[in-house]
């Protein structure tokens, strides 16, 4: 039963982190602010961060099925 919750968190977690390191690289290509109103360069450096961290989740709980 656990690994039913694992693949599920693992899934989510792994989408969510690629979403966000696509988001970040298609506003980076384009030139376009990543968030309004906040530093480009820290911004766009934040985003990539918790996308790679939140990739990371995803793959640490699929190791564990």
């Amino acid at each position: 039963m656990e690994s039913v919750a694992a693949v599920f968190a693992g899934t989510a977690f792994a989408l969510f982190g690629a979403a966000l390191l696509i988001w970040t690289g298609a506003c980076a290509v384009h030139r376009a602010p990543v968030l309004h109103g906040v530093s480009p360069v820290a911004s766009t450096a934040l985003t990539t961060l918790f996308g790679v961290v939140f990739l990371a989740l995803g793959v640490w709980c699929f190791t564990l099925v």
